[in-house]
């Protein structure tokens, strides 16, 4: 079978790999539709902050093998796999903190997401990391439910309000999905910005107030567009620690600002702490999802809450996989690539 893997800093390469063998525990998929991430597209191109180097994290496919001990699938059913699945009886659990626990990172799709075929193994297929998803979604649809979850689980860390403003930096997939979730809560004002105009024009094609981002004017703009008093949330959606600053500056006091964005490895910035602690900001991060954010996705992906699927733009074979990384890189007239099986 094919798998894509990197190979090298700026190189994708698709090559034969072994077919995994299935477990008792495990199921098998054979790939349909497979999101690139950011996180992905960092791995490739740029100094990725965490340490698994696999690629496709966001597979929905067709099981085509069980092990002789799962009960609750079977072959032909339509699934969505999450790659990592916690333990939920841990310390860092029992505290909301799955994504940091260590059984997170040990449970892993196996070679990995971005591979015609991969074990999803026991651990994940008896802790609810295998969703089965409806007839009436597609299998590109089912490959949003992963970033999705990312960004609810940001959601979730945080209060809002009907009738609150939200500045989304980053104006990319998963910030057109933070700007959905807003659009969901009833948000009376969501600014979206970026440098990328076709992206920009994208935002505003959904509803959101476009505007080019690390300028004075747009900073002033949101913040005559609020009353001089700032946003209710700033959402960094982007790696580009610039956006922080710019965020402190337009985030209303007692407000929050979420750092969603994956920051390159040894990335730092420079901060007033001062201006946090006088304007009593909050500074929340949110890295990754687990399968209870994924099953809110998968409810919002199929009641149309979040018309996810509006942000595909592109589609790749497997096979094209670097043409497919090197456009996600470029973010030409792009939103969100999916690689098909």
């Amino acid at each position: 079978m094919k798998t894509a893997s990197v190979k090298g800093p700026s190189l994708v390469d698709v090559t034969e790999t072994t077919k995994p063998t299935v477990g008792p525990g495990d199921i098998l998929v054979k790939m349909q539709s497979c999101g690139i991430c950011g996180s992905d597209v960092e791995k490739v191109f740029g100094k990725y902050g965490q340490p698994s180097m696999r690629l496709g994290h966001e597979p929905a496919g067709i099981i085509v093998e069980v092990g002789a001990n799962v009960r609750d699938f079977k072959k032909g059913d339509r699934v969505f796999t999450h790659h990592h699945v916690p333990c939920y009886s841990c310390h860092l659990c029992n505290h909301g903190n799955e994504t940091m626990c260590p059984k997170y990172y040990e449970t892993n799709l196996s070679p990995c997401g971005l591979s015609e075929e991969y074990v999803v193994p026991e651990w994940n297929v008896s802790h609810g990391g295998v969703l089965k998803i409806p007839d009436s979604m597609s299998f590109d649809e089912a490959a949003l439910i992963e970033p999705l979850a990312c960004c609810i689980r940001s959601w979730n860390k945080f209060k809002s309000q009907k009738g609150d403003t939200a500045a989304i930096f980053g104006a990319g997939p998963t910030g057109m999905m933070h700007v959905m979730l807003a659009q969901s809560q009833e948000f009376s004002k969501i600014f979206a910005l970026d440098l990328n105009d076709f992206r920009l024009d994208y935002a505003k094609s959904i509803g959101a107030i476009p505007l080019k981002s690390g300028t004075p004017q747009s900073i002033q703009k949101i913040l005559e567009e609020t009353a001089n008093q700032g946003v209710d949330v700033s959402i960094v959606a982007t790696g580009a620690l610039s956006a922080v600053t710019d965020a402190i500056a337009l985030t209303r006091k007692g407000g929050t600002i979420v750092m969603f964005g994956v920051p390159s490895k040894g990335a730092t910035l420079s901060v007033d702490m001062s201006v946090v602690y006088s304007k009593e900001l909050t500074l929340v991060t949110s890295y990754a999802a687990s399968d209870r954010d994924t099953k809110q996705a998968l409810d919002l992906v199929s009641t149309g809450k979040v018309p996810a699927k509006k942000l595909i733009t592109h589609r790749y074979s497997l096979a094209e996989s670097q043409k497919a990384f090197e456009h996600a890189h470029t973010g030409h007239n792009a939103m969100k690539i999916v690689i098909n099986g």
